[in-house]
């Protein structure tokens, strides 16, 4: 049974899974980041320590970090149980099963939460949502989208897709975008419409194969820039 969810839910990444993903080189990592829905992942936590420059935003910044915890904590209960049922779908080399899956988010979450109060006073936390930010045009090197745009698909629609895809372009001098799948780990039906629009309008747009695949076939990223 594939996954169902009715909305975005917050379910973070390490470094180490971005890195995979985005197949981010040492010198990407030097570049000026935006993550765009990163949520509770410990991405930016992790590469400020190691003195990266990333800022990341979501609507979940509202909340304070005792309540993303309750947040998140009911999140990965729910989560573990839809994945559990639909093993097939996922590729079990990085987790040994759902319950490991979901230790792993709640460490990364917890790891996030050590930094969350900090990062927030320090502008790296900022509460933003698509499809429209606030940023100065050309802010960024490479704005990234994890588990946010294509994967939702049946949720955000197509004009929000588009819409949200120009104005991180405008922020960014590039653009990665992970999964391509939706949930139902079926390649976004916003893949082909979306390639034809960007590149009428001058951007080139390819489909990459990256080293991270946990969505079964789900190890293709879309990468966008201005040419």
């Amino acid at each position: 049974m594939a996954m169902t969810l009715a909305q975005v839910v917050p379910w973070g990444r390490s470094l180490d899974e971005y890195q995979q993903m985005f197949d981010l080189s040492p010198q990407a990592l030097q570049s000026k980041i935006l993550g765009c829905g990163d949520g509770p992942a410990s991405f930016n936590a992790e590469l400020t320590a190691q003195g990266g420059q990333v800022i990341s935003v979501a609507p979940l910044y509202t909340f304070s970090a005792e309540q993303i915890a309750a947040r998140v904590e009911a999140t990965s209960t729910i989560v573990v149980e839809q994945v559990q049922q639909s093993l097939q779908d996922y590729v079990w080399t990085r987790f040994r099963d759902p319950q490991d899956l979901g230790r792993h988010r709640l460490a990364t979450m917890r790891h996030f939460l050590i930094d969350y109060n900090a990062g927030k006073a320090a502008g790296r936390y900022q509460i933003q949502s698509l499809p429209t930010l606030d940023f100065a045009d050309g802010t960024f090197d490479l704005a990234l989208s994890s588990h946010l745009l294509l994967l939702y698909s049946e949720q955000l629609s197509y004009d929000f897709h588009l819409a949200a895809i120009r104005d991180l372009c405008r922020v960014a001098r590039k653009v990665c975008i992970f999964p391509v799948l939706d949930l139902k780990c079926r390649v976004s039906a916003y893949i082909e419409p979306l390639q034809s629009v960007l590149t009428s309008q001058g951007y080139a747009v390819t489909l990459d194969v990256v080293p991270y695949e946990f969505q079964r076939g789900g190890n293709r990223m879309l990468r966008i820039s201005k040419l």
